[in-house]
């Protein structure tokens, strides 16, 4: 069984930093690349950034360049995100999505990324 699951959301005061963790199992980590998603309540699902395993490749949307950053530990089958400088706007539900073309020149459409983790919440207080 393929397992997707994140961790290290929280509560956060603006200006804050968190580092959110994605580890995945039952699938062979190299064959995929790992893209972070984010929704907020009432807002459609955006990309936050994607890794490719296979050389390291990232892609960061322009509007979320600058204060995130991917990065990956093959070794672990895990993927971090490192947020830093969190503004309210960014609270959301983050989740990983594994897929399988792993290249990450950009963040596909979800209907492309054959499995995706339960979520986890990330909370920033004014």
């Amino acid at each position: 069984e393929v397992q997707l699951v994140e961790s290290g959301g929280g509560l956060v005061q603006a200006g804050g930093s968190l580092r959110l963790s994605c580890v995945a199992s039952g699938l062979i980590f190299e064959d995929y690349a790992i893209a972070w998603f984010r929704q907020a309540p009432g807002k459609e699902r955006e990309g936050v950034s994607c890794i490719a395993s296979s050389n390291g490749n990232t892609y960061y949307p322009n509007s979320m360049k600058g204060r995130f950053t991917v990065s990956s530990d093959n070794a672990k089958n895990t993927v971090y995100l490192q947020l830093n400088s969190l503004k309210p706007e960014d609270t959301a539900v983050y989740y990983c999505a594994a897929d399988p073309l792993n290249v990450c020149d950009e963040l596909r459409q979800a209907r492309h990324y054959d499995y995706w983790g339960q979520g986890t919440q990330v909370t920033v207080s004014s």
